[in-house]
Parts: C-alpha cells; sequence; structure tokens
C-alpha cells in the first residue's frame, strides 16, 4: 500500500527520544504553493513601489519646472509692463515737448494713452457735437463770438479743496498691485465737497463713464485744452452748457472704479493727457504776485 505521507524524525538530543512526525504530501504542495504565491505578490508589490517612486520623482521634475516657468513669465509679464509704461510716459513726454516747441503732431493717428478714464475721440466728438445741436447755434460767427466771450481758458485754479492722493505718471494700480500710468491727479476730499470748473469752457460731455463713474469733461475754446472731473457722486452740467471758472458743476464721490472718495482730474491738449499739477501751481504763483495771460 502506498503512503501518501512524509516521516519526519525528531530527535532529542538530551533524553535520546525520537519522535515522528507524519506530515500528508497536500500539505507540502500547500506550503510550496504559498511560497510560490507569496513570492510572486511580493515580487509584484515591489516593482508597483518602485514605479510608484519613479512616478512621484517625474512629477517633482515637472512641478519644479512648471514653478520655473510660471517664474519666467511672471518677470517677462513685469518686464512688458515696465516697457509699455515707460512707452506711455515717453509719449506723454514728446507731446508736452511737442507743445512747447510748437511743433505739430496728428493726433488722430491713436496717439492716446492708456489709462484711467480715457475716452475714444470718435465717443468724445459724437457727445459734443449732440450737445452743441442741443443749446448752441453752429454757425461760424455763433462760434467765434462764444469763445471770445469765454475770458479764462487755461485751468489754474484746484478743482477742489483737498490734498493730492496720487500723482501723474507712473504708480501702483490699487486694483491690481502691479504698474500702471496715472494720467490725472486724484485730489482727496470729504465725500459732497463741492467741485469747481477750473477754467472758462464748455461742457463736451456729462455722465457715466466705465472706471470714471460720474465725470465731467469740458472743453476751453480755441486753447485746445479741455478739463476732466472724474468719480463725481453727482454734478450739475449738461452737454452744451457754458460754464465760468470757479462754477460748481458737481460734488466729490466715490463712484466708478475708486477705492473711496476723491475727485480723478485730468487736463489735456487735443486729446493728449497732460500732468495738471502745473495747472494746479499757476494759482499758487499767481496767489505769490505773478500773473498769467490765458
Amino acid at each position: 500500500m502506498k503512503k501518501n505521507y512524509f516521516i519526519v524524525v525528531v530527535a532529542h538530543s538530551i533524553h535520546g527520544r525520537i519522535r515522528r512526525i507524519h506530515i500528508p504530501h497536500y500539505v507540502i504542495h500547500v506550503v510550496f504553493s504559498l511560497a510560490v504565491f507569496g513570492a510572486i505578490a511580493g515580487i509584484g508589490l515591489l516593482s508597483s513601489y518602485a514605479r510608484m517612486l519613479w512616478k512621484v520623482s517625474e512629477f517633482n521634475e515637472l512641478r519644479s519646472a512648471k514653478v520655473a516657468l510660471q517664474k519666467q513669465y511672471d518677470e517677462l509679464k513685469d518686464t512688458v509692463t515696465e516697457r509699455d509704461i515707460q512707452l506711455a510716459s515717453l509719449g506723454n513726454l514728446a507731446s508736452e515737448v511737442s507743445i512747447a516747441f510748437g511743433i505739430k503732431r496728428d493726433f488722430a493717428a491713436g496717439g492716446q494713452l492708456q489709462g484711467e478714464g480715457v475716452e475714444t475721440p470718435k465717443y468724445r466728438n459724437s457727445v459734443h457735437q449732440f450737445g452743441l445741436l442741443q443749446q448752441v447755434d453752429l454757425s461760424s460767427q455763433a462760434t467765434n463770438s462764444m469763445w471770445q466771450w469765454l475770458e479764462n481758458t487755461t485751468p489754474a485754479i484746484w478743482p477742489v479743496q483737498g490734498r493730492v492722493s496720487s500723482s501723474f505718471g507712473k504708480r501702483l494700480d490699487p486694483f491690481l498691485g502691479k504698474g500702471a500710468f496715472h494720467n490725472g491727479v486724484d485730489l482727496t476730499a470729504d465725500h459732497g465737497a463741492a467741485v469747481v470748473a477750473t477754467a472758462d469752457g464748455m461742457v463736451a460731455a456729462s455722465g457715466w463713464y466705465a472706471g470714471l463713474g460720474k465725470r465731467v469733461s469740458l472743453e476751453h475754446g480755441h486753447t485746445g485744452l479741455s478739463t476732466v472731473y472724474g468719480h463725481l457722486s453727482d454734478f450739475f452740467v449738461r452737454p452744451g452748457q457754458v460754464v465760468r471758472r470757479g462754477e460748481v458743476i458737481g460734488r466729490i464721490g466715490r463712484t466708478g472704479r475708486a477705492t473711496g472718495s476723491h475727485l480723478h482730474y485730468e487736463v489735456r491738449y487735443r486729446g493728449t493727457s497732460l500732468n495738471p499739477y502745473k495747472f494746479l501751481q499757476l494759482q499758487r504763483r499767481q496767489v505769490a504776485g505773478f500773473a498769467f495771460a490765458d
């Protein structure tokens, strides 16, 4: 009769006792099978762990490359912004130099500077023409006599009793936190404080305009100068209306793109923004004993 088990003999080293242990064949097969399965599973786990380590290493490399590329992109973006600001500043400087030396420039070619409250010539001209059609006789004789009646057509007083909180030129945008070109000055005063016209002129536009909120735009005769008053809480003039220097045209507010109550004040020459601060200084110089002719 065929035996289907193994005999394992175990002898005690001291007492000399001998013990036999019968181990069936299927137990050996089961143990061997488990050992082979465990070895295969262990190899699979080690392989999966190695692949995971490789993928983690590759992911870390890709993430480092992404961070480096993002840093380079931010640096390039800042460089482009700086270049745009420099170009805007150079364009404004060229405009002021050309004005000072009497050099004629073609402002219809798109020389507008980007900034807060820049109106397109087409829109401004349309509003101006509409107001004139409503309020004024458009004959050549009537227009000339009207401009002659306006004497103080150079901005020479402060539009509001306040302080300068943001100057003309390069600054940090209060909303974006990056460099931007500010084409006017911000004058801080109490909410509701009176805003006056800084020179004799005609109302070219009054109403809501993009980031400036409620704003008034005045044109000052044949001088080619115009002024803009933005972020008003209210305004009291309409297109085509003639106003005199010192006349109240609105009140301080924070409408539009504003962080607080203030007046955004601009001075332009044929659509090109000038630094308003030198016009604000005219009043101080006149008080000191100097006279300036319009």
